[in-house]
């Protein structure tokens, strides 16, 4: 009996001793080997972790197994290394600067993944590390604040409307990981679709990129990428709640990984109170409508084998405006998806997808608690990108998309209904001549079942020496006239008619580009210049001819207008945390025939941002002070009442400025405090393109990463 017992514990003791944890210890250093102090150091897909001491010296405790380890610091490229944990291993990681974001990943230009600094057009790129800094709700927040030569103003019934570069929301394509969106009031998005909270990052080309992307993309391009599950799960908390208005944001997002299956669900909603402005003129008043919105998003991924994979989405957003004490603005949007992609032999490529998007706008009747349709748009599209490398150096891309567009909508006669077909087919060579020289060219074309067959070409080449990067571009852009434009007949508020015109013909636009980069690791510089050949404009003109002589607006085709615009940014960062950037936007608008400037674009603009970042062990701080001038703007306008005549008219300089400061603790819990228009801007009247936080405002928000409380240290 006695040896039993005595084996047990023998077993028990060799059981155990089998079962003791190894230590993996390093150091994490720069490329020229000074220590990283605070960089983190984690098990990828497993819950340990650690942070390296004040000489980037670290240790982990992990049982025996094979293990890819990760070390990572804000400003470095991270860098994974495997291990076998079978004894006391050492383990060293060296992180190379990049202080710029010069290795993030780029598709929107070329529509084949590369590196931002080997992308020969011109792309800017921010990344959800510089949205956290500001604390941004909708992507109208990110825009204002890292986009000069853009701003967002009111329309009618205070919609919110796009002006970027002299081109409105029409000519500037929204994307959502590749996809259009369905919906628009008074020719733009909605742009409280967008939320923040599921962003990996926003690729912006500025001109035209037709030859890629099709129709709407005249002026820009804006391609939001969403992230994806990357740890075996994760769970974030937040809010955030604002001194007027009675503004709030609450979210979460639950991401799961297990085996080949990922998914990511993301919960927001936000709204405010209606509120009233006071201007520093005596009298003046404006009173903006409360609204309130729920985002929901569901990203779902089977990952077939190595190189395969299918991802599904779906959404589902509501939107209320307090527009009357009778009845609520409302909309709706369902949408939904499925992309099959596969890396097959020789780095080639098969990209399929489907896409589903419905935006509906009602209007809700309180006292009866009924809502009434009013305007439904469903798109269903279909597209295929297959990408062939020819050669090391040459990589020809092929593809197409098919789409079924539906509208119906109250000023359509009687509520009625339209429908529209379009395809397209497309082909691009990415060429890379030598270390020094790249060049992308590619044409498509695009079929409108309303308006026929059009033609677009691109062509851009990037010169590479040293640090220096030289781009230039040329592209072909168009906008075929919607459904609305075509079939419009609306009664506008008894004050006039406003009617489509069936031999509406496409928007063409020449767009060039010439840019010049120098980027060295902690700085960057970069000028662009652009110019933007717009013929055969769609807008509305006055008919005095219509209405027995009253007469109406109709859609027409006009001539068009040159545009000039020229970009100037510089950034720096460096390794003690401090960095910045600023940027400057010119534009000028040439009218043809002497006709009047119409434009309100601002001709100077400015946007600016000062940060610093530093880390502690289990304490990290981000201080960022971001701000936009803007000039004043002198134009011309409708009179009122006199629709074809036109006065001049101007609109105020302004600048608004936001301090944002973020505190991090034990990796997991996030508070972040800010003031908003802190030199307490207000314009003397209240207008359309006025800025409307009213003076300056507090904000205090929370968010927690569930899961770090419980990674093992």
């Amino acid at each position: 009996m006695n040896n039993i017992y005595i084996s047990a514990l023998l077993a028990m003791a060799s059981s155990t001793a089998f079962a003791s944890p190894y230590m993996i210890r390093g150091r994490v250093t720069t490329s020229d080997g000074e220590a990283l102090p605070y960089a983190y150091v984690r098990v990828e897909g497993k819950n340990y972790a650690t942070q390296a001491d004040k000489d980037g010296y670290y240790s982990l405790q992990l049982p025996d197994g094979h293990y890819e380890i990760k070390a990572n610091l804000l400003g470095y490229q991270p860098i994974s290394k495997q291990v076998h944990a079978t004894a006391d291993t050492k383990l060293d990681f060296s992180l190379t600067e990049d202080m710029i974001n010069l290795q993030t990943v780029t598709v929107t230009g070329t529509r084949t993944p590369k590196l931002l600094e080997n992308t020969p057009v011109v792309t800017q790129i921010i990344t959800a590390a510089d949205i956290a800094k500001i604390d941004a709700t909708n992507i109208k927040d990110v825009l204002l604040t890292e986009l000069p030569g853009l701003e967002f103003t009111l329309s009618m019934n205070q919609q919110v409307s796009l002006n970027m570069q002299g081109l409105g929301g029409m000519a500037i394509l929204f994307l959502v990981d590749g996809e259009r969106m369905a919906g628009e009031t008074l020719d733009n998005i909605d742009f409280q679709r967008i939320s923040t909270d599921n962003i990996e990052r926003i690729e912006i080309v500025k001109g035209a990129a037709s030859a890629l992307y099709g129709s709407n993309s005249v002026g820009a391009v804006i391609n939001i990428i969403t992230k994806k599950a990357s740890e075996p799960w994760q769970l974030n908390l937040n809010t955030h709640f604002g001194s007027k208005y009675n503004e709030q944001r609450h979210g979460g997002a639950l991401g799961l990984r297990s085996g080949k299956w990922s998914s990511l669900t993301n919960v927001q909603t936000d709204g405010t109170h209606s509120y009233t402005l006071n201007g520093k003129q005596d009298g003046d008043q404006m009173t903006v409508y409360g609204t309130r919105q729920w985002n929901f998003k569901e990203k779902l991924t089977y990952q077939i084998s190595d190189h395969t994979s299918l991802t599904g989405r779906a959404g589902y957003y509501f939107h209320e405006r307090n527009s009357s004490a009778i009845a609520n603005d409302r909309a709706r949007d369902f949408s939904g998806g499925l992309r099959f992609l596969s890396l097959l032999a020789g780095k080639n490529q098969l990209d399929v997808s489907y896409s589903f998007d419905r935006y509906d706008k009602s209007d809700y009747y309180k006292e009866i608690r009924k809502d009434f349709i009013d305007y439904k748009n469903v798109q269903n599209s279909l597209r295929a990108l297959y990408t062939h490398h020819l050669q090391d150096n040459l990589a020809l891309t092929v593809g197409g998309d098919a789409m079924i567009d539906y509208l119906m909508t109250y000023q359509f006669t009687d509520d009625g209904n339209r429908k529209q077909y379009t395809a397209d087919a497309f082909a691009q060579a990415d060429w890379t001549l030598s270390k020094n020289w790249n060049i992308v060219a590619g044409a498509r074309a695009d079929y409108f079942s309303k308006t026929g067959w059009k033609v677009t070409p691109k062509v851009a080449a990037m010169y590479r020496t040293g640090h220096l990067n030289v781009r230039g571009s040329y592209s072909g852009g168009f906008r075929a006239p919607t459904l609305k434009e075509l079939y419009m007949d609306f009664n506008m508020a008894n004050i006039f008619n406003i009617y489509g015109n069936p031999n509406l013909g496409a928007e063409n636009s020449h767009s060039f580009a010439l840019s010049g980069e120098y980027a060295k690791s902690r700085y960057s510089f970069t000028a662009t210049g652009y110019y933007n050949i717009v013929n055969n404009e769609i807008t509305t003109i006055w008919d005095k001819s219509l209405e027995n002589g009253k007469g109406a607006m109709v859609y027409q085709n006009i001539e068009g207008r040159n545009l000039l615009g020229a970009d100037v940014s510089l950034m720096a960062r460096y390794p003690c945390g401090l960095g910045g950037k600023i940027s400057y936007s010119y534009f000028h608008e040439y009218t043809r025939n002497g006709k009047p400037n119409t434009s309100d674009t601002r001709p100077h603009s400015v946007t600016a941002r000062i940060d610093y970042h530093k880390t502690l062990r289990n304490y990290e701080i981000d201080a960022a002070l971001t701000g936009r001038y803007l000039s004043s703007a002198h134009y011309h306008e409708l009179e009122s009442g006199q629709y074809d005549t036109y006065v001049e008219a101007s609109s105020p300089a302004y600048s608004i400025w936001k301090f944002t400061l973020t505190q991090r603790f034990y990796q997991a819990w996030r508070l972040i405090l800010s003031v908003d228009n802190i030199f307490n801007y207000r314009p003397q009247k209240y207008a359309y393109n006025s800025p409307l936080n009213g003076g300056t405002s507090f904000s205090i928000g929370a968010s927690v990463d569930v899961e770090q409380i419980f990674k093992k240290k």
